[in-house]
């Protein structure tokens, strides 16, 4: 096959890029451009985004013996990406800027370019594994190394993107992966991982988008409605948050106090105690789905953050006729539309924000993910106490 392996500068996609030309087939490296500045993003060993990523990325692929490009993708990732973090911030959610960069630039328009040229599929770098299963369909599982898996930030890819994608990582650890790109002189062995959102250099969220938006007054009030104290923007709280509320003012019981809800209207922000984060209940929207629309209750498990644990629970699709960009295909596969997830959860969890994906996992295997909308506690606080 002919394979664009997306090429990001670290050591995980240099190794699948190896691992590409090793399985025999004709491998072209491409590094993104994301940043329209370059010096604005990240610079240093950590990120995707920086002019040292991109030579890291082009000393790698002269090592293996390859065609080497950089695709300016910045004005995508600047609309589809960014522009998304900033209104979904503004709008009082949490979003997943990974997610959105894989739905929208990594597996759609790195994807759409690579076929319209005339190869069959994109390889990167991630932790997932994926299978064929008897009828044909491309399954994707998590990775064998659990602690490295990404299979929550690919829950976005339609089986159409994942029927074009090699993930050569995922039946490996990351310990072997370092140890293979020293054996193969690749100068990114022992290179950093980045944990951050790439397109903030320092990880300052709060401190970026306050750049980007300027102060917002607003209240930080209890659960009650008393106000507690003031803040410059309600986007620089999350749901969960601990730390950073700077209230001078102690609870009534001397425990901390948690960041319950954030109205964007108003700008208030509501914190109360952990009890009162916990919800059991929760309804997702936009739901992306790997394979088959599940159309019964669905006895599984979701995930609801990147690096979050599992937790049971039963799922319901409430499917409408239609969905963006046409109907329901006769194989009962769909991308984003209309319909409503719903998500019973069997044991209560806590500080989950609106804006986070709910990933669906039927064992090892992604089902599809959905953008959490609106979360409710059903259960009494006193039975979980």
């Amino acid at each position: 096959m002919k394979v664009i392996a997306a090429m990001s500068g670290g050591v995980d996609s240099a190794v699948a890029a190896a691992r590409a030309v090793d399985a025999g087939h004709d491998v072209t490296g491409v590094h993104l451009a994301l940043s329209r500045n370059p010096k604005s993003y990240r610079s240093g060993a950590r990120g995707c985004c920086s002019i040292e990523d991109a030579n890291d990325a082009r000393r790698a692929a002269d090592v293996l013996g390859i065609p080497f490009y950089v695709w300016d993708m910045s004005d995508e990732f600047a609309d589809e990406v960014v522009e998304d973090f900033i209104a979904e911030y503004t709008a009082g959610r949490t979003p997943n800027p990974c997610l959105r960069c894989n739905e929208k630039i990594k597996f759609a328009a790195v994807l759409d370019r690579a076929l319209a040229l005339g190869f069959d599929a994109v390889a990167t770098g991630h932790y997932a594994q994926l299978r064929t299963d008897d009828d044909g369909m491309i399954e994707m599982h998590r990775a064998v190394d659990h602690g490295k898996d990404q299979s929550y930030v690919l829950g976005v890819l339609t089986q159409h993107q994942l029927a074009h994608s090699l993930f050569p990582l995922g039946d490996t650890t990351k310990d072997i992966v370092r140890l293979e790109a020293a054996a193969r002189d690749l100068a990114v062995a022992k290179k950093p991982d980045s944990h951050d959102i790439c397109f903030i250099s320092d990880g300052d969220n709060a401190g970026w988008l306050t750049e980007k938006l300027g102060p917002k007054p607003g209240d930080i009030v209890d659960e009650t409605g008393k106000v507690l104290a003031a803040h410059d923007g309600a986007y620089a709280f999350t749901i969960g948050q601990r730390r950073g509320l700077k209230l001078g003012i102690p609870a009534d019981d001397g425990k901390p106090r948690f960041v319950l809800d954030i109205e964007p209207v108003s700008g208030t922000v509501t914190v109360g105690p952990r009890e009162m984060l916990t919800v059991d209940y929760i309804e997702a929207i936009k739901p992306l789905w790997c394979g088959a629309v599940p159309t019964d209750a669905l006895e599984c498990s979701v995930q609801l953050r990147a690096h979050g644990e599992e937790h049971r629970a039963v799922v319901r699709v409430s499917t409408s006729s239609t969905s963006e960009g046409g109907s329901t295909s006769e194989s009962g596969l769909t991308g984003a539309g209309s319909d409503t997830v719903t998500i019973e959860l069997l044991e209560p969890a806590s500080g989950i924000a609106p804006g986070q994906a709910a990933v669906i996992y039927a064992g090892t295997r992604v089902v599809g993910s959905a953008t959490i909308a609106r979360t409710e506690r059903r259960t009494n606080i006193a039975a979980l106490a």
